[in-house]
């Protein structure tokens, strides 16, 4: 007979794989991209933003939708890569970092992108896990199971951007 930690971990490994198969649904992750396209990207609240890139080898403008994992002042917004560094949108702002963000009511502002240090990216996600402590249990198992490897607040493998409006 099975005991209950071997179901239990059963049951999260089962719910780790479903989270990460949601995040691999392109339809369910572009929803936040057609409020924001019909002028309602405000009902998210401040903790989904859009990004608009440059796709590095089409040129053409880009979009995806991402949690708000920090926004230290009110010109900053930091947000994770919860497929690393291999993430498209990633790899796009790695090429050029010239972005614009919509969060909020604050619509197609000029920012530009830069990747976190680990030491900052460890700081980021520290707030965040303090902040967020009921999501971030939900969601760490989702990230390590895309990620493949486990993500902590030490050294952590989860590669995070700083957006930082500009004037234009």
């Amino acid at each position: 007979m099975p005991n209950l930690s071997s179901l239990f971990r059963g049951a999260s490994d089962s719910l780790s794989e479903a989270g990460a198969k949601l995040l691999r649904s392109r339809r369910l992750m572009r929803a936040p991209i057609w409020l924001y396209r019909a002028r309602l990207g405000f009902v998210l609240g401040s903790r989904i933003l859009l990004l608009e890139h440059i796709g590095r080898k089409s040129g053409r403008i880009r979009r995806v939708a991402l949690e708000v994992i920090d926004h230290p002042d009110p010109d900053t917004y930091v947000v994770a890569s919860g497929f690393g560094t291999r993430a498209q949108w990633f790899k796009n702002l790695q090429a050029d970092p010239h972005v614009k963000v919509s969060v909020g009511t604050r619509v197609s502002r000029p920012a530009m992108a830069r990747t976190l240090s680990t030491s900052e990216a460890d700081a980021a996600l520290r707030r965040y896990v303090d902040r967020h402590r009921r999501a971030w249990k939900t969601m760490k198992p989702v990230l390590e199971s895309t990620l493949g490897v486990p993500v902590e607040t030490t050294n952590t493998a989860l590669p995070m951007v700083e957006l930082r409006l500009t004037a234009g």
